[in-house]
């Protein structure tokens, strides 16, 4: 019988804390949910004592979401332990996960402390956390860079202490996949009672092998990988969900393990979280991106149209990327457009689909035909028009070409406190003047960093999506707009930078409350 793997996905707490991918609440449970319905086995829901938000959106997930254990991260701090067993107590299944660095560099320059007291710290924390419950996981922080008979030490003073899960994290990126094989399989010699826990992988992509690292380490004997959608994380990101668990299922006949993640839902997944962080999929993203499947090269297409086998070693239908495309139309009705949705992987809620049917039909309206790829922009990126506290209203753009007057942009934004403001602002373009004009309606300061513009469907009326990257108050955030006017998705990126902006000042207003 084969080894089963469990999938930890960590998109909502790794993820999720990297610059540039902060989601509200509804947002997150909105990945809960697609997570919960790919079957993965763990969700790591968030960091609770980092700041009410997070406490506040692991508590909901954990009330709500229902299959997969749910996971909490603290430090070894006493306080942090007993934040997260409130926060997830509500769970079908918990999991306390509490972590300290043990590398030389983080003792000594970080924590300042003994490899004594490291330990000291690790078994404190995992006896605290397994009183209140039973699956209790011990990450050795920076472990790859660690010494590695100290790292066995560790391991097995925090399995004698009750920890069921033992997690090895390439905290920085910094290992090769030969090392990581050698490092797993000499600890599964090693460590005394490591045969009786799980034995866990985390590696990051600084140095673009995360992936790779973390197949090695399930050769190396690993039965746990850590990971997150798109890769997303710290930094370079993390070990990408789709990739190292289609590499399993492909390869199966040369890693020899189980997973058992629902496959033809790692598109969908993929581009609803694109979606709400506001974060395009590189269109030659393994797996998940628009060319993962295309052919262009002559040769290439010769060889599909003999047999897909000669250029495709995975069906498209696996992943959940479909052949067919249904064209909807402004006479399409509700059934055809909620029936169409979970064709495509995305089951509605009664109080979204009103939303999603309004956007449907303003899109229809003036577009001759609706592909896939348009129900399914509306169907992910739906939340983010509902974010607050500002909405657009109204937007009036007017461009020059060789001529002397300055492109000016006039807006009308709707606060949720029920009053509306309107201003118009100049630039030396269209995107310049609707950045002013926002300023002087929200009382922020924007410094664009990046805009990238493309087009969702097929044909001269395929609606536009915007991804921009800018400062608010020296902090990096990301936005994402979309419509059939390529400069009204811009104005809606930028809003909704700026009402991620508002809600992160008013969350850090809270914490320093707290």
């Amino acid at each position: 019988m084969s080894r089963r793997i469990q999938i930890f996905d960590t998109t909502l707490r790794d993820g999720e804390q990297s610059p540039g991918f902060s989601m509200s609440l509804g947002q997150k449970l909105r990945v809960a949910r697609v997570l919960a319905d790919m079957k993965v086995d763990i969700i790591e829901a968030g960091f609770p004592a980092a700041s009410p938000g997070d406490y506040e959106a692991v508590r909901a997930i954990a009330g709500e979401i229902r299959g997969p254990i749910i996971a909490g991260l603290c430090r070894t701090i006493p306080r942090d332990i007993e934040r997260t067993i409130e926060a997830v107590e509500s769970a079908e299944n918990s999991r306390i996960h509490t972590f300290i660095a043990t590398s030389p560099i983080h003792r000594d320059l970080k924590l300042k402390m003994s490899p004594d007291e490291v330990i000291q710290h690790a078994v404190n924390a995992v006896k605290l956390a397994r009183s209140a419950c039973d699956d209790v996981e011990f990450s050795a922080e920076d472990g790859i860079r660690t010494e590695r008979e100290y790292l066995a030490e560790v391991l097995q003073a925090v399995i004698e202490a009750g920890a069921t899960t033992v997690n090895i994290p390439d905290t920085v990126g910094y290992s090769t996949p030969t090392e990581m094989y050698d490092l797993f399989s000499w600890l599964g010699k090693t460590v005394p009672g490591i045969e009786n826990v799980h034995m866990s992988t985390h590696c990051h992509n600084d140095l673009g092998l995360a992936v790779a690292n973390s197949l090695a380490a399930v050769e190396g004997g690993a039965t746990q990988i850590e990971c997150a959608l798109n890769g997303i994380g710290e930094r370079a990101g993390n070990c990408a969900l789709e990739e190292v668990v289609m590499a399993l299922r492909t390869r199966a006949d040369h890693y020899g393990v189980e997973v058992g993640v629902d496959t033809t839902r790692l598109a969908s997944a993929s581009h609803l979280l694109a979606a709400v962080t506001g974060n395009f999929v590189p269109r030659n993203k393994a797996i998940v991106g628009e060319n993962a499947f295309a052919h262009e090269a002559g040769i290439h297409q010769h060889g599909m149209l003999a047999s897909r086998e000669t250029y495709e070693i995975m069906e498209p239908e696996t992943v959940g990327v479909k052949d067919s495309q249904l064209i909807l139309g402004k006479h399409s009705g509700r059934h055809a457009v909620v029936d169409r949705a979970k064709q495509m992987g995305y089951e509605l809620e009664d109080d979204e689909v009103e939303l999603i049917m309004k956007r449907f039909k303003d899109l229809a309206d003036v577009k001759k035909r609706v592909f896939d790829s348009d129900l399914e922009a509306i169907i992910t990126g739906y939340e983010t028009s509902t974010m607050g506290p500002w909405s657009l209203n109204w937007l009036s753009v007017v461009s020059r070409v060789n001529g002397e007057s300055t492109p000016s942009a006039s807006l009308t934004l709707a606060h949720e406190d029920g009053t509306t403001s309107t201003h118009t602002g100049d630039g030396d373009g269209p995107v310049d003047a609707i950045v002013e004009a926002l300023e002087l309606v929200t009382g922020t300061k924007i410094e664009v960093l990046s805009l990238a513009m493309r087009s969702i469907s097929l044909g001269e009326d395929a609606q536009g999506e915007a991804n921009m990257r800018a400062k608010v108050d020296g902090i990096e955030y990301s936005g994402h707009g979309l419509s059939t006017d390529i400069v009204a998705a811009c104005a809606e990126a930028l809003l909704e930078i700026v009402n991620r902006a508002i809600r992160n000042a008013d969350q850090v207003r809270q914490t320093n409350v707290a």
